[in-house]
């Protein structure tokens, strides 16, 4: 069948150089004068003029700052159910000089895999979501479009001793997240999900179907990190499944500013990095209200350089941890080496793996697993940004933070410290595209939520981004290519971009790792057909 399809598109040559009308009409007369069903791709296509066409475009947008009028959308949707009708996707948008953007989760920071100000396609792979999970051998094949949701369900109806290195949140792709790196609760024991991928199916821009050993070493290792879209379409990865036990730990302790919360954290900056791999804590950081005790009652924060205006909100730190094992053992470990938390055994609970995944979702613990299977989740207008720190930042560093936070209402920022250490630190920052390994002490997120004034919004991020500049890796200063942030360059959206101009904002995400992504690309797609803002260009 391979061998059938190949030679299909091999006839019709791929021909990237047709001049055509960018005219949908045209691009939809010839999918279906090339698929191999024409009946079967008519009923994947949604065009404006279909009734279901705005519910298909806006289910998977979960950033709402994308998903305004005044937003480019799709010429064609196109929800493919098999792989010729994506191969016949690639062929006609190469004839008819159309971009394609390929979705999985829809958990794109900045929208760059449902929006482009060039005519585009959507190659939506919501109905690619089979997953299947082989308990003996310790793998699963999952499809491109399936949420980590779907893959913590599938692997526990199959075993409650073996887990994958995802994500915390259940409706991110899993494709997405892998393609960037991808960190979640085990990563300092397994390291990323990327780390943990075996083999996969892609589809390049000469619509050849290839896994690990026909794509070869090279594009393998693009795709696990370097952003697969830039280099083809992912029908599915093969997974190593790695080994949990039946009962795991998590842990919550909550400290504001008041209670000695800035000297816990700066504390937390080296303890956790160099904590047993068995354990992992992330700190959240989050303006709150404060309580009052009487009507009309005034409170003042402790620390003077941070009362003036903000008698009514403090930041609450948020040690939110994740131990492989029983409690018992976790309080005796955090006894002896990080006292200074206070973990006790109200601040904890054991639970079973899958429990732990409702847990970090949001979902109470007593919940069905299969509330994992829905892909509908929170949505909100947002900009967020990242950074990687390698030495700790200071009090008065610190307090800034805190001070910046208290600028905006509670519910409306996100700032995260997450630890790294353990496994992170074992593997070479070449061993994948993702380089951010020995040496980072934790990572950093920021998000705010845009909706009432985004240009205010948007600035007050870029300066807490700006402020942070003394505390976090310098030459290049990095960012996580997850959380893409097109602040940080983008290429050119006509004609070849350069190296140099793409270097702006891909040595920031790969370090040197960028480097060998444009020599793989300029192999396997030297014409820049998968191409967004921050995709991989070829050597110019």
């Amino acid at each position: 069948m391979k061998i059938l399809f190949a030679t299909f598109f091999l006839f019709f040559g791929f021909l990237s150089t047709v001049s055509s009308t960018n005219s949908h009409e045209e691009f939809l007369q010839c999918l279906a004068r090339f698929s191999p069903n024409s009946n079967s791709i008519t009923k994947v296509i949604y065009t404006p003029q279909n009734s279901s066409y705005t519910s298909v475009l806006e289910f998977s947008i979960n950033n709402l700052r994308f998903a305004t009028s005044s937003t480019p959308k799709p010429l064609v949707i196109v929800t493919p159910v098999e792989d010729t009708q994506i191969q016949t996707v690639i062929y006609c948008s190469k004839k008819h000089d159309i971009q394609v953007r390929i979705r999985g989760g829809g958990h794109d920071y900045e929208g760059l895999s449902y929006v482009s100000k060039s005519p585009f396609v959507l190659l939506d792979m919501i109905n690619y979501r089979s997953i299947d999970v082989d308990h003996v051998a310790a793998t699963a094949w999952v499809q491109s479009g399936a949420t980590l949701g779907e893959l913590y369900y599938s692997i526990a109806e199959k075993s409650n001793t073996l887990g994958f290195p995802g994500g915390f949140w259940y409706t991110v792709g899993v494709s997405g997240i892998i393609s960037g790196g991808g960190y979640g609760s085990l990563r300092r024991k397994y390291g990323l999900a990327a780390d943990n991928v075996i083999d996969a199916r892609i589809i390049d821009v000469n619509g050849r179907i290839l896994d690990r050993k026909s794509m070869g070493e090279d594009l393998f290792w693009a795709i696990r990190g370097g952003g697969a879209s830039s280099f083809g379409v992912i029908l599915s990865w093969k997974l190593k499944l790695v080994s949990v036990p039946e009962i795991v730990t998590a842990f919550r302790v909550d400290k504001t500013i008041e209670e000695n919360g800035t000297e816990i954290v700066h504390r937390w900056q080296t303890i956790a990095p160099k904590l047993p791999k068995d354990v992992e804590i992330r700190v959240i950081a989050a303006t709150i209200w404060k309580y009052k005790p009487n009507p009309g009652a005034r409170t003042v924060l402790s620390d003077d350089s941070l009362t003036t205006n903000r008698d009514e909100k403090t930041v609450r730190l948020r040690f939110s941890g994740f131990f492989l094992g029983r409690q018992d053992e976790l309080l005796s470990m955090m006894n002896t080496k990080f006292k200074e938390l206070g973990l006790a055994k109200e601040h904890c609970v054991e639970l079973s793996y899958i429990q732990s995944a409702l847990r970090f979702s949001l979902f109470p613990t007593t919940e069905s697993p299969k509330v994992l299977l829905n892909r509908t989740s929170f949505k909100i207008p947002f900009k967020a940004k990242s950074s990687y720190a390698e030495r700790p930042i200071s009090r008065k560093g610190l307090n800034g933070i805190w001070t910046r936070l208290l600028e905006n209402d509670p519910g409306t920022t996100n700032f995260i410290f997450t630890s790294y250490g353990g496994k992170m630190d074992e593997i070479s920052e070449s061993a994948i595209p993702f380089p951010h390994r020995r040496g980072t002490l934790f990572m950093i997120y920021m998000r705010v939520q845009t909706d009432g004034n985004t240009e205010k919004k948007i600035n007050w991020i870029r300066d807490l981004y700006k402020y942070l500049t003394p505390y976090v890796t310098q030459n290049p200063r990095t960012s996580y290519v997850n959380y893409n942030d097109l602040d940080l360059g983008v290429n050119k959206q006509e004609g070849p971009t350069s190296y140099k101009q793409a270097s702006i904002w891909g040595k920031k995400y790969f370090k040197n790792n960028f480097d060998r992504l444009v020599r793989i690309k300029s192999i396997v797609d030297p014409g820049n057909f998968f191409r967004h803002e921050q995709s991989i260009p070829p050597c110019s």
